[in-house]
């Protein structure tokens, strides 16, 4: 797709009711006690740029395309690693074009910049998408009753 720009959802307030309906939408089925209102409170909390948590959203012509976040944790139980790529989501319309990889990026050079050397993710399904950008498994986990991996990357270059 073309001129899609990555930016911190700080700058553009705008999209935190669509991100929240796509989100709740998503996880509704897993998470069931989550309001898309629920989610518009936890996306603000994301609004930083020199704090964690720190939300990325893809945008091309005034229209959102997906989202992606740097966090403290994201996976109860396992608070020993720090911080995690999370919340990684593209719009169905625009999928399969790049943008999630680039979000990741986004996210990555994010955590770079902020002296972070390893991020950590968790995916019931995605393993396989996740490899191809660079990540490798680190071991099982369980949320909300369903199986996945934990998955990491190093940051640092050779």
């Amino acid at each position: 797709m073309r001129g899609v720009q990555i930016s911190y959802l700080i700058e553009h307030p705008e999209y935190i009711p669509q991100l929240a309906q796509w989100l709740f939408e998503q996880w509704d089925s897993i998470l069931g006690e989550e309001t898309p209102e629920a989610r518009i409170k936890k996306l603000k909390t994301h609004m930083n740029r020199d704090k964690l948590p720190i939300a990325w959203v893809a945008h091309a012509n005034g229209q959102l395309l997906g989202t992606a976040a740097l966090r403290v944790h994201d996976l109860e139980g396992r608070e020993d690693l720090t911080p995690w790529l999370g919340g990684v989501f593209v719009g169905s319309h625009f999928r399969r074009q790049g943008i999630g990889a680039a979000l990741c990026a986004a996210v990555e050079d994010g955590a770079r910049s902020r002296a972070i050397h390893t991020l950590y993710l968790f995916t019931l399904d995605k393993q396989a998408w996740y490899s191809r950008l660079g990540w490798t498994i680190l071991g099982p986990c369980v949320w909300q009753q369903r199986p996945g991996d934990i998955m990491c990357k190093s940051l640092q270059t050779a």
